[in-house]
């Protein structure tokens, strides 16, 4: 990597100098549109979004999965960065716009509204994450509003179905080979502070098998509710000694989150089920959380033959160097606009990061506006001043990026 966060005539890009009705707009605009997932209703940001890009003449499509999730690709260069011994690196900007649902009959301020009071803009995805995608688009607005000729090609990919595992969105683009990029940028909500690091999950399905006898009579039978019983007893909280501990992430953890069995009260249950959260960190895999479960199983005397484990989804955890070339910049460029030393961090669920990182190698920092502690909650809310500050970072960031094409492969 060439350059630093004073190159390119980056001076011009700081906080005071970002027209806030312009990323304040987008946001509004944004929020409200109704992406609700589930069911996955993406199509209608999708194509306002074009729109947007299109007038800044970014020739946008949207690519369509075989379910019809739709996702937006668009970038400042006609053939997207792709080859060519000469081309400039690729700035890839990833982003959701779909929101986990929302209960208006719960909130003091409409979920699709945009209201904005006392400096907060709320509204549902206003901080996961409306607010991280407009700023991104803020970001080159304001670097050709002040002049800036930016050594990057920037893309951006703005996903359906992140909030449920990406699979429709993020995961159907790697499938279809249209991610290429030198260094990528999740604008989550991170607080301003910068994400190198999150945990992967891994959901499974615990079936408990029991006899069945009469409600008067248990001791004829053995209850599959009594055997879930155990087995919550010493999963739910469990920490697992055994794995793995990480700086930014701790260890793995457990949470039973659900639980179901039986038929009635008058009948010994014949099989229960439950639902467990395993989140992982980096050095866990699949079958070292599968076989964490199982001991923690033998430990509640539940024989193997009385259960049956599922695992129904899987993704892994993720994390990029704090030495990393590309997370230096990204630090550089938020010390010189934000005036502070930012912070590393480490986020506690998964992004759509982990394809970039883990599948391709992609150097990919998470960094964004809005607090994390205020996604998915009732009155969800971005702080107007948090969007400002992240679009004068990215343009910071846009402005000085000049990779080399082989960086992703360090």
């Amino acid at each position: 990597m060439n350059g630093s966060a004073g190159d390119n005539g980056v001076g011009t890009v700081d906080v005071g100098a970002v027209d806030v009705t312009t990323v304040l707009g987008l946001t509004r605009d944004l929020v409200r549109i109704a992406s609700t997932n589930p069911p996955g209703h993406e199509r209608a940001v999708a194509e306002h979004l074009c729109g947007v890009l299109d007038r800044l003449g970014l020739d946008p499509e949207i690519i369509e999965d075989g379910a019809g999730r739709a996702s937006v690709i668009a970038s400042t260069a006609s053939d997207s960065g792709v080859g060519g011994s000469d081309r400039k690196p690729v700035l890839l900007v990833n982003g959701h716009i779909d929101t986990v649902p929302a209960d208006p009959s719960r909130w003091r301020h409409d979920p699709w509204g945009a209201e904005v009071v006392d400096g907060r803009l709320y509204g549902r995805g206003a901080t996961d994450m409306k607010g991280g995608v407009a700023a991104s688009i803020a970001a080159l607005i304001h670097c050709r509003q002040v002049g800036i000729e930016l050594p990057c090609d920037i893309t951006f990919h703005f996903v359906a179905d992140e909030e449920l595992g990406g699979r429709h969105g993020t995961a159907y683009l790697l499938d279809q080979q249209l991610i290429h990029a030198d260094a990528a940028i999740v604008p989550e909500p991170t607080s301003l502070m910068l994400c190198i690091a999150e945990r992967g999950l891994m959901f499974a399905r615990i079936t408990t098998h029991g006899i069945p006898a009469h409600g008067s009579e248990p001791s004829r039978g053995r209850s599959a509710i009594v055997a879930a019983a155990h087995i919550t007893d010493v999963l739910h909280g469990r920490t697992f000694a055994g794995s793995a501990e990480h700086p930014l992430l701790g260890r793995t953890t457990c949470n039973v989150g659900m639980i179901n069995g039986g038929i009635g009260p008058n009948v010994v249950a014949e099989r229960c089920v439950l639902e467990v959260d395993r989140r992982a960190v980096p050095g866990d895999t699949a079958e070292s959380l599968l076989d964490g479960l199982r001991r923690g199983i033998a430990t509640a005397g539940v024989s193997t033959d009385d259960y049956d484990i599922e695992v129904t989804t899987y993704c892994e955890p993720s994390e990029i160097s704090p030495d990393n070339e590309f997370v230096g910049l990204v630090a550089d460029a938020a010390a010189s606009v934000l005036g502070v030393t930012p912070t590393f961090t480490g986020l506690p669920f998964t992004t759509d990061a982990r394809f970039m990182r883990n599948q391709l190698g992609i150097p990919t920092v998470v960094f964004g506006p809005g607090d994390l502690s205020l996604a998915h909650v009732v009155d969800e809310y971005v702080e107007v001043e948090d969007l400002v500050s992240a679009t004068a970072v990215m343009a910071r960031i846009y402005s000085c990026f000049t990779a080399s094409k082989h960086l992703h492969h360090t």
